[in-house]
């Protein structure tokens, strides 16, 4: 996946409470790097996840998450996580997340997140916001 095939960057320093013993970041910490970049995405765009959630009791679930790790990403490395919306269904969205060092083209992890617009109420799918549709689709150019 090449860095110039996103549409968002979201920069970040490695903490050393997300580091094993080696210096090394540990696999679970990219879940919370990728939720970041869906987090600054949606300010991008002007999308307001929480006001959306609390008007309209609808929320997003992850229903499937793939990371594939290349290389290490070290403690007090500045990262670049990158972020597009791949694909945009009914219900569901489909982000493609690409982690490189900061200012460079070296692939160090990718991801794929599957999230469903779920009513709260219901605990059933729902329709994605045209609002946020129209948001994705302008900010993506699709």
């Amino acid at each position: 996946m090449k860095k110039s095939n996103f549409s968002f960057t979201h920069v970040l320093r490695i903490r050393y409470a997300e580091v094993d013993a080696q210096g090394i970041v540990f696999n679970s910490h990219y879940l919370t790097y990728f939720d970041c970049a869906i987090t600054e995405y949606y300010r991008r765009i002007k999308y307001n996840y929480i006001l959306d959630v609390k008007k309209n009791k609808k929320d997003f679930h992850v229903i499937k998450i793939t990371i594939d790790y290349k290389k290490p990403i070290l403690f007090d490395q500045l990262i670049d996580i990158c972020i597009k919306v791949s694909k945009i269904g009914r219900t569901s969205l489909i982000y493609d997340i690409a982690i490189y060092p900061n200012k460079k083209k070296e692939l160090l992890a990718y991801g794929q997140i599957i999230q469903v617009y779920t009513d709260q109420v219901t605990n059933k799918s729902t329709e994605l916001s045209k609002n946020l549709i129209r948001k994705i689709k302008v900010f993506e150019k699709i």
